[in-house]
């Protein structure tokens, strides 16, 4: 007579087999720590992201009738106790109606205070209480495989959270007037329509940057206008309503010297702006000002950075000469360039 073989035999699998171990698995303090950086960094910012709602005039075409206003929606984020919010030129230009959403739910209309279409930036305001506004970082102090964390509105999901790397520094991004907007964050934490404005932060809290752009349909490739950009735009849109700026005429990026260089020279930043192309009939032309070269200076005061030069080329340095100082080939110049009204 045959016997049948007990289910608890040796040679199969029990319960016990599949039980999950006692103590922590290797790599389980290091996902507590990725997870307490991004949620302390959302704790301190997202009290100080709102959702924005749009409406424009309806585009006038001959033999339309019965059409409404046109709607848009993206994020912005308050960065001042008395309710000046940062967001994305496009996402309010040409808007007849602003209306914010705050984190708790409360709707308030909103005031355009300025947009300037060349960086992508805008400042609206808006008035109410207890307002949470966020801290505002350097963004010279970024580096790449940084953990940053980006929070908006994608597609009217509110107060979002995206988290990820800055994948590159320097970069140029061409904005919707045509202008090259320079000095952009690349990072490849997810954002969608409607992230447009929201804060990208680091782990301590810090605004580093304004979610401006995503290039489709590649995926991890987005940007971020830096923040230090941000603050010059801002501070002009809040006592102008515009952005007043002169212009040389050249694109350029963020790049560091060589260390030989900066001690033989005695140079007081170690890094400059890589001049990539220079436009004809502009100022850097007729200085002769070349591809390649690297600018240190300009009006006796060191350059680092696009921050750096940017911040020099006010609307007070328009037709004024200035001493710019380059980097040919490891030799420095000094050319005379008068900066134009943009």
């Amino acid at each position: 007579m045959k016997t049948s073989r007990s289910s608890s035999a040796p040679d199969s699998p029990s319960l016990s087999s599949f039980a999950l171990p006692s103590s922590p698995r290797e790599g389980d303090d290091a996902l507590d720590a990725y997870s307490r950086a991004v949620t302390g960094a959302v704790e301190r910012v997202a009290p100080s992201v709102v959702a924005i709602e749009i409406e424009r005039p309806a585009p006038s075409r001959r033999g339309a009738r019965g059409r409404g206003p046109a709607g848009g929606s993206g994020s912005g984020f308050v960065f001042t106790p008395d309710g000046f919010v940062l967001t994305n030129s496009h996402v309010v230009h040409g808007a007849s109606r602003i209306d914010v959403v705050l984190p708790e739910g409360q709707r308030v209309r909103a005031d355009a205070i300025g947009d300037d279409p060349e960086s992508d930036l805008a400042v609206i305001r808006i008035e109410a209480p207890n307002l949470a506004p966020a801290a505002l970082g350097d963004s010279r102090g970024l580096r790449v495989g940084q953990l940053v964390v980006a929070i908006g509105n994608p597609y009217g999901f509110q107060a979002t959270v995206t988290a990820g790397v800055v994948s590159a520094l320097g970069r140029s991004l061409r904005g919707g007037t045509g202008r090259l907007i320079d000095n952009v964050i690349q990072t490849d934490a997810p954002l969608n329509p409607g992230n447009s404005g929201g804060p990208l932060v680091t782990t301590r809290g810090e605004v580093v940057g304004v979610n401006s752009a995503v290039i489709l349909p590649a995926q991890g490739i987005c940007f971020a206008i830096a923040v230090n950009t941000a603050k010059l735009v801002a501070s002009q849109l809040i006592r102008f309503g515009r952005v007043r700026r002169s212009v040389i005429g050249i694109e350029g990026q963020n790049v560091a010297l060589p260390r030989r260089v900066t001690r033989y020279y005695r140079l007081p930043a170690e890094s400059g702006v890589l001049v990539l192309s220079v436009r004809p009939q502009s100022p850097a032309r007729r200085a002769g000002v070349e591809e390649g070269d690297i600018i240190l200076s300009l009006g006796d005061r060191p350059v680092a950075g696009i921050d750096d030069l940017q911040a020099r080329l006010t609307d007070q340095a328009a037709g004024v000469p200035h001493p710019l100082v380059v980097l040919r080939r490891a030799e420095r110049r000094t050319l005379e360039v008068v900066p134009e009204e943009a």
